[in-house]
């Protein structure tokens, strides 16, 4: 029986056409959590010996950890120097006064970006990726992948970080979509277009329109009001043994009800730079810290980054991952000093090729 219930805030839900089969199944699922965790209902199996960031990392090296699962969102990518979304002053909704929007959500608003695109594109051209290195917790991701760890990594974010630390399409679920492709908004036409092609729109101050019919051209990022990918809806989580949530304060739906799909008799490890409980209250996702039936849940209390370089150090990783990171970044920079070397020299011949030649001096007979 599915019970069906209009309290979704569409002001922040991705994929709002599904906003009621969510609810649907969220609600179900809190009268699940509700049997399980108050009633003493369910699978109540302890997985680790101790609640705790030790406790986490010996379940991981018991061989009985084989599928992680990774959620993760903007949190996570701050330290490379890309705000996150709500944070009341440095936050990306706190600082977009200058594009005069009505509300800062509708510079994601997809009926709005289809009548104003000129504040998406200018936002796009400070955060495109590219202009930034991946974190931490970027490459902690990497490592696991490396470890066959990691089951899959479910990400909110756009900037296209957990990409460049080298997971692949297979290893992602982006749930809000990505930059990696673009394409026409037009319903009959939905012409492809690729990373390079946008990217020399965006940063020429040019609004992207498509070739064959001139509509816009959007990145296949997940506006407010457009479904989900597909994928988002894979049924990795019976499978999983340990989920993590890193970077994200669960508040955007239906994002947020993934939590309420782990396995029973999974640990779920939740990693916040903010109190635990925020954006945990009402459904929920069954997640029980402190309480005297607690038997799986632990909650870490630092940024993000520090929270993997003291997981990695307890397995035995953090040499390792340390040094991935030094050498990954030092690659990126290289990278990057090749290319921008590259496009002075380019912008010099075409500077040179367009100047009128200077007149030989006439010699005298």
């Amino acid at each position: 029986q599915f019970i069906i219930i209009r309290t979704v805030d569409y002001s922040r839900t991705r994929g709002a056409a599904r906003g009621d089969f969510i609810i649907a199944f969220r609600f179900v699922d809190f009268l699940r959590n509700f049997f399980s965790s108050t009633l003493g209902l369910g699978s109540t199996d302890k997985v680790l010996d101790e609640l705790s960031l030790e406790g986490v990392a010996r379940f991981i090296k018991s061989g009985k950890c084989k599928n992680i699962i990774c959620m993760v969102g903007a949190g996570i990518s701050t330290s490379a120097g890309i705000p996150d979304f709500r944070s009341p002053e440095t936050g990306l909704y706190a600082n977009l006064q200058k594009y005069n929007l009505p509300y800062p959500e509708a510079i994601f608003q997809i009926d709005y970006f289809k009548k104003h695109p000129e504040p998406f594109f200018a936002l796009a051209k400070e955060l495109y990726p590219g202009q930034f290195k991946p974190t931490i917790c970027h490459y902690f991701m990497k490592i696991m992948k490396d470890k066959g760890l990691l089951r899959r990594c479910y990400t909110q974010n756009i900037d296209t970080l957990e990409r460049v630390a080298g997971l692949e399409g297979e290893d992602l679920i982006e749930a809000h979509g990505t930059f990696y492709t673009s394409h026409c908004v037009s319903f009959c036409c939905r012409k492809e277009y690729n990373l390079d092609w946008m990217k020399e729109k965006i940063f020429s101050d040019d609004i992207p329109r498509c070739a064959k019919c001139s509509s816009l051209v959007k990145p296949d990022i997940v506006f407010f009001g457009e479904n989900l990918p597909a994928r988002f809806f894979t049924s990795d989580f019976p499978c999983c043994d340990l989920l993590i949530v890193m970077g994200t304060s669960l508040q955007v739906q239906p994002f947020a009800s993934l939590v309420s799909r782990y396995c029973r008799s999974s640990f779920l490890f939740l990693k916040y730079t903010a109190d635990p409980l925020f954006g945990l209250l009402g459904f929920g996702g069954g997640m029980d810290f402190d309480s005297d039936k607690a038997y799986r849940d632990v909650a870490s209390i630092s940024t993000c980054d520090d929270g993997c370089l003291a997981l990695a150090d307890l397995l035995g990783w953090k040499g390792e991952l340390e040094e991935l990171v030094k050498q990954e970044h030092a690659r990126i920079d290289s990278q990057d000093q090749k290319e921008k070397a590259s496009e002075s020299k380019g912008a010099a011949a075409k500077a040179t090729a367009a100047s009128p030649e200077a007149p030989e001096s006439r010699k005298e007979e």
